[in-house]
Order: C-alpha cells, then sequence, then structure tokens
C-alpha cells in the first residue's frame, strides 16, 4: 500500500510590482503569483478588493504560479490585489497581497458662470470644475490663446521683462531709468512702450497731476497701466526729475485678474479641482471665447472647455483652429468659418485678390463658390493658393478674416538603402528618400518596435532625405528600421530598411525544428534552422563524424535562404534503416564563430500535445482559440478541440480544419463559463489533451445591430412549431444526414454482394 503525506505549501509570493511604483491608466500592469512545495500542489486563487479574479494557472514539479494581467484604469487606483495559496493540508490559506498606484487623468472639465445672465457693468465669476485626477490635475485659463494669471503673477512677469528679475512693486520705478519725461502745461508726464508679446504691449503712464489714456494703436491689443505720483512727493519733486528718483507710487489699475484655486477629494482616491476668476463684464467682451484646460502633467493628458461670453456687437470670427486651409490637389475642400454677433442675421461675402468669389445659391455651377461662412473647391487646383477674405456684416458693423489656402500633395517614399551591412561596433548609417509637399525634417520619422531608439541612434535631414545615424552597432542593433513619411496631406508611407549587423550563427531550438521522424525505409528529413551575417556553412555529423552528404545515394543537404537573415539546412537520409534512427548533429559556422545543435531522427508516431492554448475573441455566442504545435510525429497532424460549461463534466468536441491552428467554437450559451483543451492526432495515434486551464466567459448580450434571434434561444416573435424555423433546419439537416448514411451502408452491401458473388464463380470453375 502506498501512502502519501500531505504538508501545506510555502506562502504565496508576488513578482512583477513594487508597491509605490506608479502605473499609468491604460498600460498593462501583470502580477505573478509563486507558491512551492506542498504535497498536494496549492491552489492558487487572486482576489482584487476580496472579490475573485481569473487567472493564468501553471503547474511545474515543485510549484504552481497564477499570473493576472490587469489593463489599469481608475479603479485600480488604491485597489488590493491578494493572491491565496491553500492546499489539503492548510486550513487557513495564505496569501500575499500588493496595492497598486494608479495615476489617472481627468475625464471631463466644466465651466459655469455665475451669475448666467450677463450685462455689462456686472462683475461674473467664471468657474472651472475638473474631474478627479491622480496626481491632481493643474488648471489654468486661457483668453484667445494667452495663458491668464492673477494680478501678482502679471506683475512679476512685467517685471521681469523690464528689470530682468522679480520684484516687489516699489522696485518698479527703479528700471525707468530711460523713461523721457517732458513739461507739458506744467504737467510733467513719463510713459514708455514695452512689449511683453509679439502682439501685446503695456504702455505706462506716469502722470503728476491727471490720468492720461493713450489712444488706441491699430491692430494691437492695448494694456493701460495708469501710475498717479503720490502727492507728497509730487510737490518735492520737480517735474523735469526722472522717474527713476519717484520712489512712492500707487497703482491705481493694473492688468491682471483675481484668481482662486481651490480642490477637494475626488473618486477613486483622486482630487477634484475648481478653478475661478472673476471679470467685469463690458460690451467689447461679447464672444470672446474663455478655455479651461485641466492636465494631469504626469501623464502628460489634458482635457479642456471653452466657453463664449455674450453682448451687442459687430460680427466677430470665432478663430479657427489654423488661419491655413490645407487641400491635395484634384480632391475637394471645404473652408468653414464662424462668426458670433448680436443681431445673429450676418451676410458673409468672400473674395481673392480683389475679386468677388460666385454665391453658389445661384442656378450657375462654379468650381469655386461660397455658401455663407464656407467656401468650397470641388476640385483643387495649383493656382488656387493663395489668400482668402471673408467679410461679415450685419446692422452693427462688419469684420472680416483672411484664410491663406495651400494645395499639397502627400508623401511618397522614393528610395532607401539596401540591406545595410555592418561589423560589430562600427557605425551605420540608414537612409530613406522622400517626395510630398511640404516636406521638412519633422515630416519623416524612423520607428521600431521594442526598440529605444533614444539611445544610440539619431537622424539627420537633408535634400528630401532622412538619415538614421546607429552607433556602435551590435547583435541587437540587427533588425528592420521603418521609415515612415507624414506631412499629414495624405496617408502615410512607410518603407522598412534592413540592418543587419555581422554575428556568428545561431540555431532555431524550436521543438518542431529538433525533431524529425520517418517510417523504415522511407526517406527522412532533418531541419536546421539558422540565423547569421554572413550566410553560415552547415555541416551534418552524427556519433561526431561528418557525414558524406551528397556524395553518395545515402545523404543528401537541400539548403535554402528564408529571408535576409535566416537560412535552412535539410539533411536527406534515403531508405531510412533502424541504424539511421538517433542523433545528429548540425554545425552552423561562418568567420565569427559556429554553433552546434542536436536533432534527432525518429521513427514516426503519435504527435505530440500542443505546446499551448490561448483564447483570442469571446463574443456572446462564440469563442476564438488558437494553439502552438507540438511536434507532428513525423505525419501530419490533425488537431481536435474539446470544451465544456464550467458547471458541467460532459464534453463537446470539434475538429479543425486542414493546417490550421486557429478554430471558432459558435453555437455557445450567452454569460457563460467555458472550459477548454485541444489534443493532436495522425495516423498512428493521438496526443493527450492539455488541461481544461483555459477559460471563457460569453458576453451577456449581442453588438446592438445583431438581431436577437441569433443569439441562440428562443426569437422574440412568436415561435414556429419544433422551435421556429432553426428547429425545422434542424430537423431537415439531420435527416439528410441520415439518408446520406443509409445510401453509402446500401451500396458498400452491393459491392460486397458483388465480390462475393464473383469468388463463388471462381471457385466453382473447373
Amino acid at each position: 500500500m502506498k501512502y502519501s503525506k500531505y504538508y501545506p505549501p510555502s506562502p504565496p509570493i508576488i513578482s512583477g510590482y513594487m508597491e509605490g511604483q506608479i502605473i499609468p491608466a491604460g498600460s498593462v500592469q501583470k502580477l505573478l503569483c509563486v507558491s512551492s512545495g506542498g504535497n498536494p500542489l496549492a491552489t492558487l486563487t487572486w482576489y482584487k478588493n476580496d472579490k475573485r479574479i481569473n487567472s493564468v494557472i501553471r503547474t511545474a514539479d515543485k510549484s504552481v504560479s497564477a499570473e493576472i494581467t490587469i489593463l489599469a484604469n481608475v479603479t485600480d487606483n488604491q485597489a488590493q490585489y491578494r493572491c491565496e495559496a491553500a492546499n489539503s493540508a492548510t486550513e487557513i490559506p495564505l496569501f500575499e497581497s500588493t496595492t497598486l498606484s494608479v495615476h489617472f487623468a481627468p475625464e471631463t472639465v466644466k465651466i459655469r458662470i455665475e451669475p448666467e445672465e450677463l450685462k455689462p457693468g456686472i462683475e461674473a465669476t467664471i468657474i472651472c470644475d475638473s474631474s478627479s485626477s491622480n496626481p491632481p490635475a493643474k488648471l489654468s485659463w486661457w483668453k484667445d490663446g494667452i495663458p491668464i494669471e492673477d494680478g501678482n503673477g502679471t506683475l512679476k512677469a512685467l517685471e521681469r521683462g523690464l528689470c530682468g528679475k522679480a520684484g516687489k512693486v516699489p522696485k518698479l520705478l527703479g528700471c525707468f531709468e530711460d523713461l523721457q519725461c517732458c513739461q507739458k502745461a506744467g504737467v510733467a508726464t513719463c510713459h514708455k512702450h514695452v512689449f511683453i508679446h509679439k502682439e501685446i504691449y503695456i504702455h505706462l503712464f506716469i502722470v503728476h497731476s491727471e490720468w492720461r489714456r493713450p489712444k488706441p494703436t491699430p491692430h494691437t491689443k492695448q494694456i493701460s497701466m495708469l501710475l498717479s505720483i503720490d502727492k507728497h512727493t509730487a510737490a518735492a519733486a520737480s517735474p523735469a526729475k526722472s522717474a527713476a528718483q519717484l520712489s512712492s507710487v500707487i497703482i491705481l489699475a493694473m492688468f491682471g485678474v483675481g484668481i482662486n484655486n481651490t480642490s477637494k477629494p475626488g473618486l477613486w482616491g483622486g482630487t477634484v479641482s475648481t478653478l475661478e476668476f472673476k471679470v467685469n463684464i463690458t460690451q467689447e467682451m461679447n464672444g470672446i471665447v474663455y478655455t479651461c484646460q485641466s492636465a494631469n502633467e504626469a501623464l502628460q493628458r489634458s482635457v479642456h472647455e471653452a466657453i463664449s461670453l455674450d453682448v451687442l456687437y459687430r460680427p466677430k470670427f470665432v478663430p479657427p483652429p489654423s488661419s491655413t486651409a490645407v487641400g491635395v490637389e484634384n480632391e475637394s475642400l471645404m473652408v468653414a468659418l464662424q462668426a458670433n454677433a448680436n443681431p445673429i442675421s450676418i451676410i458673409y461675402t468672400w473674395s481673392k485678390d480683389g475679386q468677388s468669389i460666385a454665391d453658389g445659391n445661384n442656378e450657375v455651377e462654379h468650381r469655386i463658390f461660397s455658401d455663407g461662412p464656407k467656401l468650397n473647391f470641388t476640385k483643387l487646383h495649383r493656382n488656387d493658393a493663395g489668400v482668402y477674405v471673408c467679410e461679415a456684416r450685419n446692422s452693427q458693423g462688419s469684420a472680416s478674416i483672411n484664410v491663406t489656402v495651400v494645395v499639397e500633395y502627400g508623401t511618397n517614399i522614393k528610395s532607401v538603402s539596401e540591406n545595410v551591412i555592418v561589423n560589430p561596433g562600427e557605425d551605420a548609417m540608414l537612409s530613406c528618400t522622400v517626395e510630398g509637399k511640404p516636406l521638412n525634417e519633422e515630416h519623416v520619422k524612423w520607428e521600431r518596435l521594442g526598440y529605444d531608439m533614444t539611445i544610440k541612434t539619431s537622424s539627420t535631414f537633408a535634400n528630401g532625405t532622412s538619415y538614421l545615424h546607429i552607433k556602435d552597432s551590435q547583435r541587437e542593433d540587427v533588425g528592420n528600421f521603418r521609415c515612415i513619411a507624414d506631412n499629414r496631406v495624405a496617408n502615410p508611407t512607410s518603407r522598412d530598411v534592413l540592418l543587419i549587423v555581422k554575428f556568428a550563427p545561431e540555431i532555431d531550438k524550436s521543438p518542431t525544428l529538433l525533431r524529425a521522424a520517418s517510417g523504415t525505409g522511407e526517406r527522412g528529413r532533418l531541419p536546421c534552422r539558422a540565423q547569421a551575417s554572413p550566410r553560415p556553412k552547415f555541416v551534418w555529423r552524427q556519433e561526431g563524424k561528418d557525414l558524406p552528404v551528397n556524395r553518395t545515394y545515402k545523404y543528401e543537404v537541400e539548403e535554402k535562404k528564408v529571408d535576409s537573415l535566416t537560412y535552412e539546412s535539410i539533411l536527406i537520409i534515403e531508405k531510412v534503416a533502424p541504424a539511421d534512427y538517433g542523433a545528429y548533429e548540425c554545425l552552423a559556422k561562418n568567420e565569427l564563430g559556429h554553433v552546434v545543435e542536436t536533432v534527432r531522427l525518429d521513427i514516426t508516431s503519435q504527435p505530440d500535445s500542443p505546446l499551448s492554448l490561448n483564447i483570442l475573441n469571446v463574443t456572446h455566442d462564440s469563442v476564438t482559440v488558437a494553439w502552438t504545435p507540438g511536434f507532428d510525429g513525423g505525419l501530419k497532424a490533425s488537431y481536435r478541440v474539446r470544451y465544456r460549461e464550467a458547471n458541467r463534466e460532459q464534453y463537446k468536441y470539434i475538429d479543425s480544419l486542414p493546417n490550421s491552428h486557429k478554430l471558432t467554437i459558435t453555437g455557445l450559451k450567452m454569460n457563460t463559463l467555458y472550459l477548454f483543451s485541444v489534443m493532436a492526432y495522425n495516423d498512428l495515434g493521438e496526443s493527450k489533451y492539455l488541461p481544461d486551464l483555459q477559460k471563457a466567459h460569453t458576453k451577456e448580450a449581442p453588438p446592438p445591430s445583431q438581431p436577437a434571434s441569433s443569439l441562440g434561444g428562443p426569437p422574440t416573435t412568436s415561435a414556429t412549431p419544433l422551435g421556429g424555423t432553426s428547429g425545422t433546419l434542424l430537423l431537415v439537416g439531420v435527416a439528410s444526414g441520415v439518408s446520406i448514411v443509409l445510401l453509402n451502408v446500401f451500396v458498400i452491401g452491393c459491392c460486397l454482394h458483388k465480390r462475393n458473388q464473383k469468388r463463388l464463380k471462381r471457385g466453382t470453375v473447373p
């Protein structure tokens, strides 16, 4: 009698994540739980906040592991993931847990105004509320593309512009030594234009006895700051003295707004932020667009919202995303603008070089025509490029805006460098020549999946050709670098350029390439596949001796080039005898080294089990699985998938199509957990099924566009006898199958009867 001693496993160990490590939302995080020892081996179970979740179980001789893959989202922030290990010898499961830290950006930002009804002369509060974010979102207000800061921030920026340093208000005048003072009508007035932006300047006025507002400058946004000299200082100072000597200044009006920023705890451990500012409403502010941006700087993601204020005014255009409209030659283009006005009745006219554009409402067809604020090109010509003026007019006046139309064509890669071969340690250069309009360095880039382009590579651009430079080329740099040309006019184009760094041969150790099988007396074929540069030379050996390949009828070798780096040698053994079975050595060598690998020749047998099984897709009534085949035993292998509902023991079976390693199982129940496995078979037998470890849970409902009657259940309309149309079709199918079987039995019976009759006749001949 055999006895087994039960003992508990070791506590589970979680790897793949270190607490405190930041996980960006939307990224994939894998956690692996491993428990060693125990008799029997432990059963591992994962939980998220005490809710059980599925995992991929893998069992070894003395350990078991369970892996989960997490697509991080907001619910994973501060979520506890726990792995429990238990077997027959544990009363209380052993466990290990970890808590995730997930950074997520705000999803929404909303703007509200208090009071809702705006009138000239009132003070309004414009409030921006941002949804939850981790870390807290940074809120900022923008007006006409320029950030809005509070009064202190604006003053400090002004001081830095004038003095080159930040300081308090009294120090401001210390920067005005170059101001020119004059005496006019007994009043000293000092002024200077200070440019702080390409379209904005501050006009400073320092007056003794009265305020003087400068006249507006056309096409310039003007901000006035009025400064008045303290009476005591004015009485003691001479009007001719420099403004730098006036030490006491009272700021009566200053450009800037008061901004209040608050925050409070939000959902999923995040923070909800609010940013508000106050503004005095004037008639000229009607239509001004304020934009609030909420940015998660850690994730480099942001959302924004804009709002437009309202009062009686002549038409004002909403700034388009760009003042340039780009079109593709021989294609259509529409330039759409928008203007706000009160009253809202607006008449639009378009022109180019002083010539009016035809209105599309008349009966005559034009290639270029206007339709209110829209300008349409039915088919672009190159000479259509230029500046177009749109004028909007209402009872209060008019406004105009210029739009530059550019006719372009997409990029096309004319040529790339052929396979570039360098020695290890040498620098390599790949080239990619592109044509297109516009075309500059920004329109051509290089990329390679899974390769850090920032470490060893740099790019240059000259005369329409982009060059990729790879420093100190090594084996790991071998592969295709993709040149991508995209000037955002048409679809991007790309081509691969192969970099080959010479390296010693590397033989492919895939299980299907290290074994071969053949029947006695048949032809045996042993594959050996290797990557190398330059091309390797293959040598076949048995028991340490080189085989006389291609010198006798017994051994031949076929060699071929699979791709630019991969080569294959196939040893052919004619009329395989028992002595030919066993291990063979494949030697691949070139000028940089050599490698030897053993390839076995066995007698044909049943196939090995597939190496793995994966779930590819799940719908409400189907599951698609794929598997990695194992050794086929030397014969053509077929595959059979079995599956069952998780709460039932009865299996269903389905065979895959020939030469296919993927299968879609249909007709499944909705919202049901299924277990799947796969096996291989050939003419000599079959392999074992893989363990029922792959699980899939069908979805609850089909896509909205799919009719309900396709769910595998009864249709929503009244049922027909025998379950409706599907039941009738089922009966017809069964009847047809039975008829075919009976017909085959009848034909076989007739053939056997005739053969027996012939035998009887031959037996009676004297």
